[in-house]
């Protein structure tokens, strides 16, 4: 056998050597708690036969503990590049066969190597997240690691699309990376995120909680809001990512992908008759945004929280469109808290990569009550005005029903510098509902009339009649058309069509100081 044969062989021996990673015994529990191994994973998330690793040959350089001498194949985590939907990307992905996919310095230098690689070359990164935390033996060795991760999420933010997979556990500060990224996602029974484990809060706390509870999938889902998209299964998230990626682009110099097959929204989806005539009777803002969609295709975001707003991408006339949307079937679709959180970052993202925003509206306001001001709904509230203010990206917004108070100048009203505002026949303008104007209005002509309540049905009426209609916004040029239901999606491809080389100059700054 030649030399060159011969070093061939010992090559495809070594990474035979650690392709089994932690073994056939940890691979074989991996999969007994429905788990794929790291490899496994990005092979199914990726295009065939795309992916090529680096740094396989990586060696832990800990010396205390036991560690001196054992031998964790790649360190704990594969690093590489491929391609999704014939697109370029980075990923890692953590081994936790090996030392519990646990992260040492070595380990972070892979994963920080491949983020460098994926901001020097504008493509998008994707951290599939499986480990126990921080390698303890490696002490501070393995806080320099994720101090060095969170830097580069930071600096990458804005410029190229960052995806977080949690696949397993992710604890501790670990969790702070994908907290860092654009978009998270989770399976149940699968995912598990907290900065301190139910043994630490017994231990400290003297309360009682499993790891599904304190931080499974559904409660990031619906309750935290840290997770974007929860899947039942680890395949289903992967079509998930190639669903997002088939949206958004490479990075913020780029465009997403224009879809020359565009079709007209499906027929039985009808939009005239998705809204009901009356305020009062709530309905799916979905079925709106998907009456105005090529195919009435529409890719929901946090689809589980914070329902009373929807977000997520759709396109018209073949162009990807983010849609932000009050969701008149969960609490009248009112903004507080959460909602507005939800709607400012996902302003944010389509803002810095070029993804022009088209926002429904029909809402009666900001959620009043006790428990939302101690949250801080003036701050959280502020969010979604600061997001549409600062973004310079096509900006339009269509009024359906109410729009009243401040829910109306948040939802990208005129005032903050909207593209176009149309608004439907059926919309209503105004500081607050007529009912509660005509209380405050008419108070006094109400008391001292001889029948109370017909007089304060007659001050209604005469409220609805001056002000609860378009026509007073439109008269001052607020509303730059009033628009029949079935006209929509044709002044939606007008008007995106007309802002398509918009250019807006800002002041000079260092950057902003949002409501954090």
């Amino acid at each position: 056998m030649s030399i060159l044969k011969q070093k061939i062989e010992e090559l495809k021996n070594r990474k035979a050597k650690i392709m089994l990673g932690g073994g056939e015994k940890s691979i074989a529990k991996q999969k007994e708690m429905g788990k794929k191994t790291a490899r496994e994973r990005i092979d199914a998330l990726l295009d065939k036969d795309s992916f090529l690793e680096y740094d396989m040959f990586i060696q832990h350089e800990a010396r205390e503990f036991g560690l001196l001498g054992k031998e964790l194949p790649a360190d704990g985590v594969v690093t590489g590049t491929g391609k999704i939907n014939g697109k370029q990307v980075a990923v890692f992905a953590q081994d936790f066969t090996v030392a519990g996919g646990s992260l040492g310095f070595m380990h972070a230098k892979k994963i920080t190597k491949i983020m460098d690689i994926a901001l020097n070359n504008r493509i998008p990164l994707i951290g599939i997240n499986d480990s126990g935390g921080a390698r303890i033996q490696e002490g501070v060795g393995a806080l320099a690691g994720y101090g060095e991760i969170f830097y580069r999420n930071t600096i990458s933010s804005g410029v190229i699309p960052q995806l977080s997979v949690i696949l397993g556990p992710c604890a501790g500060g670990a969790v702070y990376s994908p907290a860092l990224t654009d978009f998270v996602f989770v399976v149940e029974g699968i995912s598990k995120m907290f900065i301190t484990g139910p043994d630490v809060i017994k231990t400290v706390l003297g309360e009682e909680i499993s790891q599904e509870d304190l931080g499974g999938a559904r409660v990031h889902s619906e309750i935290t809001g840290n997770a974007h998209f929860c899947a039942s299964s680890e395949e289903e998230c992967f079509n998930q990512i190639r669903t997002l990626l088939d949206y958004i682009p490479q990075n913020n110099n780029k465009e997403s992908l224009f879809n020359a097959l565009a079709k007209e929204p499906l027929d039985e989806i009808k939009i005239e008759t998705a809204v009901p005539d009356d305020p009062k009777i709530p309905y799916d803002v979905r079925n709106v945004i998907k009456s105005v969609t090529d195919g009435s295709d529409f890719f929901e975001v946090q689809a589980l929280f914070a329902p009373n707003i929807v977000i997520g991408y759709g396109r018209i006339n073949g162009a990807t469109v983010g849609f932000i949307a009050n969701q008149p079937d969960s609490l009248a679709g009112v903004l507080d808290c959460d909602s507005a959180d939800k709607a400012a970052r996902f302003i944010r993202f389509c803002d810095s990569f070029n993804i022009p925003l088209v926002t429904f509206e029909d809402l009666p306001g900001y959620l009043p009550g006790v428990d939302q001001e101690h949250m801080g709904v003036i701050r959280h509230g502020a969010k979604i005005l600061y997001a549409y203010s600062e973004a310079t990206v096509p900006r339009i917004t269509v009024i359906l029903r109410k729009a009243y108070g401040g829910g109306y100048i948040a939802m990208n009203s005129r005032h903050l510098q909207a593209d176009f505002v149309f608004a439907w026949t059926l919309a209503e303008i105004a500081v607050m509902g007529a009912e509660g104007a005509a209380n405050v209005i008419f108070r006094k002509d109400i008391a001292e009339a001889e029948n109370p309540a017909e007089a304060r049905t007659q001050k209604i009426q005469e409220y609805k009649d001056k002000f609860a209609n378009p026509y007073v916004a439109a008269g001052k040029g607020f509303v730059d058309a009033v628009i029949e239901p079935c006209e929509t999606r044709k002044y939606l491809i007008h008007a995106l069509s007309v802002c398509k080389n918009k250019k807006v100059e800002r002041p000079y700054k260092k950057h902003g100081n949002p409501p954090f």
